[in-house]
């Protein structure tokens, strides 16, 4: 029987923030512009929590049953690792989807029945991610669809709840958010490549190569912080995000010069952290 510390650590929780992100920033950029509504921000921020912990299962499941997960290192593989059946894990992503469309449906009934198809693609996006005939994070477009769903989607999101309309801020805003998640796929797949190339897997880092990936990772970094400066005359406040940027050196370093697996999995950790101290800084900025 599978334990609950497994599940737990099966979730990945160390991934959350990427949920948690953009969900803060755009509910900061909405408070700009009128009164929040709280319940639908705390709807929207377990929405994408069980979108991302349904994302975490399916991929979980997807790549077990594939057999591409039995060299990966990093955080616990319940399919691959025999730790729970196939089936289980399989249950729990749908599970975890199906939580998500549940808070979807209310904030649609309240809000906006558009909102039901955002989520449903939203929802399909995650189980196409590794599932599904041609799974997209094998065609090199893993990075795209993060940047799309976790930053541009759940930002313009979550302020569009309480709003009924997606100002320029909040896509403006969404951009470092997005960047920042990319570069958690990044150092993600920097670490796997190898294994992934083996079992076919054609991320990316695969495609690119480690040299070109270590370049995105930094230019996603760049990015952020230039999109940041760029928001400064329009919203003065934003500018204390940069107050996270001494949290970037370590993981830039480890990507530049580390290569083995258990110093990647800390500079993943590192760009996860990074993501969510700069989002909540620059929520506060924002809200200012």
């Amino acid at each position: 029987m599978t334990s609950a510390a497994n599940w737990f650590q099966g979730a990945r929780p160390r991934t959350l923030g990427a949920a948690v992100s953009p969900v803060v920033v755009g509910t900061a950029v909405a408070s700009r512009y009128g009164d929040l509504v709280w319940w639908r921000a705390a709807f929207c921020l377990l929405l994408a929590i069980a979108l991302q912990v349904g994302v975490n299962y399916a991929n979980d499941y997807s790549d077990g049953v594939r057999g591409v997960d039995t060299q990966r290192r990093g955080p616990v593989r319940l399919t691959a690792s025999g730790l729970a059946a196939p089936a289980h894990v399989k249950r729990a992503a749908f599970g975890s989807f199906a939580v998500g469309g549940v808070l979807g449906i209310v904030l649609a009934v309240a809000v906006d029945w558009r909102l039901v198809i955002v989520g449903a693609v939203s929802i399909l996006a995650a189980g196409l991610y590794s599932g599904g005939p041609k799974p997209y994070a094998s065609s090199g477009l893993g990075e795209v669809m993060v940047l799309v769903f976790f930053g541009f989607v759940a930002t313009c999101g979550s302020a569009y709840v309480h709003l009924q309309r997606v100002p320029w801020l909040a896509v403006a805003a969404a951009l470092p958010v997005g960047l920042l998640a990319c570069a958690i796929l990044l150092v993600n797949n920097l670490r796997d490549v190898d294994s992934d190339r083996d079992v076919g897997k054609r991320t990316l880092a695969v495609r690119v190569g480690k040299a070109r990936t270590r370049t995105l990772y930094r230019g996603c970094f760049a990015l952020s912080a230039l999109t940041v400066v760029a928001l400064a005359p329009r919203a003065p406040g934003a500018l204390l995000a940069l107050a996270a940027a001494p949290l970037a050196m370590a993981p830039l370093r480890t990507v530049a010069t580390e290569t083995g697996a258990p110093a990647l999995v800390q500079a993943l950790i590192g760009t996860a952290r990074l993501q969510l101290v700069l989002s909540v800084l620059l929520a506060v900025g924002l809200a200012l």
